[in-house]
C-alpha cells in the first residue's frame, strides 16, 4: 500500500475501538481488502483525543495533521467558517449521500448539513437517554414528574458536566415543546426555562456533587458500579455500559409526549488542505465509503463495540439482544432528539451557558436571574 492517512477520533472505545478493528483488518489481509468489506488504497492510522476536545476542541488545527476527523456536529459551523473543512458534495454524488441520509437514524445525517452541503458523514449516533442499575426494581419514570418521585425514593442525579448542564436545560425545554434557540433574543420562553430550572435544582439538591459534575462516562460508570446513583433521567447512551445497565427513553414532559434529549453522535469530516491531493482524495472516499457501508455498519460496528448511525442496526433484534436490548429501548429517543444549531461560535456559547446553569444552580440563584444572563450570552453570541 501506499503512504499512509491519519484520521483524529476520540479516546473511549466507543470512538475508536471499530476504526482500530478495520486498520488491523487492513493490515491482515493487504490489498484484497479485509472480507467481507471493500479494501482501500491506503491505510489510515488513527489519532485520539480526550473527549472533552471532541465536544468543545478547534477543528482548524487538526486539519493540517490529520486527513479524516471525527466531529461533533455542533462545531461545524465554525470549521465550515474557517474554511478548513471539504463538503462532501465534492466527494461523492447525489444519490449516494441521498442513500445515507435515508438510512440514517433520526437526524444523524441532517445534523451535519449546513446550508444545504454536507459537510461531514454519521458515523455514530447518540442522544440523552435514561440510565439505571439493573437491579432498580422500580418502573423506570416516563415522565418528568415520575422522575422527582422517584428521587424521592432512590439516589437520582443529573449529569451536568461540561457541556451537558445547557444540553440537560435544553432537553427539557424540548420536552415542553419549546425547542431553544428559535426565539428572539431568549434561548427559550420564561416559563419553559423557569420550569426546567426548578426541576434541575430540585434534582440536584438531591444528588451528590461528586456525581452530577461529573460526564456522561463518569455518571455511567458510576451507575454501573451499583454503590452509587440508581438512575439518571438524562445521559448521553454507551452501548458499552448496557450489559450493566437498563436503558430507556428520555423522559416526556406530559404522558405520551415527545421525549426531551438531544441529539450527539459523531461523524466523519475532511480535511480541505489535506484532500488537494487528488490521489489522498480517492483515498480518503475509500475510507468514507466503507464506513459508512450497511456491512460496517451492521456488522463491524457493533461487535466491536462501537454505536452506529445506520437505522438499520437499531431496529435489528440481534443487534438489540447482542446489546442488552439498548438499541430497541432508546430507539424513539435518537429518532425525537433536538438537533443543536450549528452556526459559528455555538459550542463556546454552549460552553459558557453550562458554565453558568452549573454554578447557578449549584448556588441556589433564582431561575428567573439565571434566565436573563443567559439571554445575555445568547445574544451576545447571535449579535456579536
Amino acid at each position: 500500500m501506499s503512504a499512509e492517512l491519519r484520521g483524529m477520533t476520540w479516546d473511549h472505545p466507543r470512538g475508536y475501538a471499530p476504526l482500530d478493528k478495520l486498520a488491523r483488518l487492513d493490515d491482515r489481509s493487504g490489498p484484497r481488502g479485509p472480507y467481507p468489506y471493500e479494501p482501500v488504497r491506503r491505510p489510515l492510522r488513527w489519532d485520539r483525543r480526550p473527549i472533552e476536545d471532541l465536544e468543545s476542541g478547534s477543528l482548524a488545527a487538526l486539519t493540517s495533521g490529520h486527513d479524516v476527523l471525527v466531529v461533533d456536529h455542533a462545531a461545524l459551523g465554525t470549521a465550515v467558517a474557517d474554511g478548513c473543512l471539504l463538503p462532501l458534495d465534492e466527494l461523492f454524488d447525489e444519490a449516494e449521500l441521498a442513500a445515507w441520509r435515508d438510512g440514517a437514524v433520526g437526524a444523524s445525517y441532517d445534523s451535519h448539513v449546513i446550508d444545504g452541503r454536507p459537510w461531514a458523514l454519521p458515523v455514530d449516533a447518540a442522544a440523552q437517554v435514561a440510565a439505571a442499575r439493573r437491579d432498580l426494581a422500580s418502573a423506570l419514570p416516563g415522565t418528568w414528574a415520575e422522575v422527582r418521585e422517584l428521587a424521592r425514593a432512590y439516589p437520582v442525579t443529573l449529569c451536568l458536566g461540561g457541556p451537558h448542564a445547557f444540553l440537560t436545560f435544553c432537553a427539557l425545554c424540548v420536552a415542553q415543546g419549546a425547542p431553544p434557540c428559535r426565539y428572539e433574543g431568549t434561548v427559550v420562553p420564561p416559563d419553559a426555562g423557569e420550569a426546567a430550572l426548578d426541576t434541575m435544582a430540585e434534582l440536584v439538591s438531591r444528588c451528590d456533587s461528586e456525581v452530577w459534575r461529573r460526564g456522561p462516562v463518569g455518571v455511567l460508570e458510576m451507575i454501573a458500579a451499583g454503590d452509587g446513583p440508581a438512575y439518571c433521567p438524562l445521559v448521553d447512551g454507551y452501548v458499552t455500559y448496557a450489559g450493566g445497565l437498563r436503558y430507556a427513553d428520555a423522559p416526556a414532559w406530559e404522558p405520551g409526549g415527545r421525549p426531551g434529549s438531544v441529539l450527539g453522535g459523531t461523524g466523519l469530516a475532511v480535511s480541505r488542505p489535506r484532500a488537494a491531493d487528488p490521489a489522498v482524495r480517492d483515498a480518503i472516499r475509500d475510507h468514507l465509503r466503507r464506513l459508512c457501508s450497511p456491512a460496517v455498519q451492521r456488522d463491524l460496528y457493533p461487535a466491536a463495540g462501537g454505536q452506529p448511525a445506520a437505522r438499520s442496526t437499531w431496529t435489528d433484534a440481534e443487534a438489540s439482544a447482542l446489546s442488552g436490548g439498548f438499541y430497541r429501548a432508546t430507539l424513539a429517543t435518537v429518532e425525537a432528539a433536538w438537533v443543536r444549531p450549528t452556526g459559528a461560535g455555538y459550542v463556546p456559547f454552549q460552553d459558557a451557558a453550562s458554565r453558568l446553569l452549573r454554578d447557578g444552580i449549584a448556588g441556589r440563584v433564582r431561575p428567573r436571574s439565571l434566565l436573563r444572563d443567559l439571554d445575555t450570552l445568547y445574544r451576545s453570541w447571535r449579535c456579536p
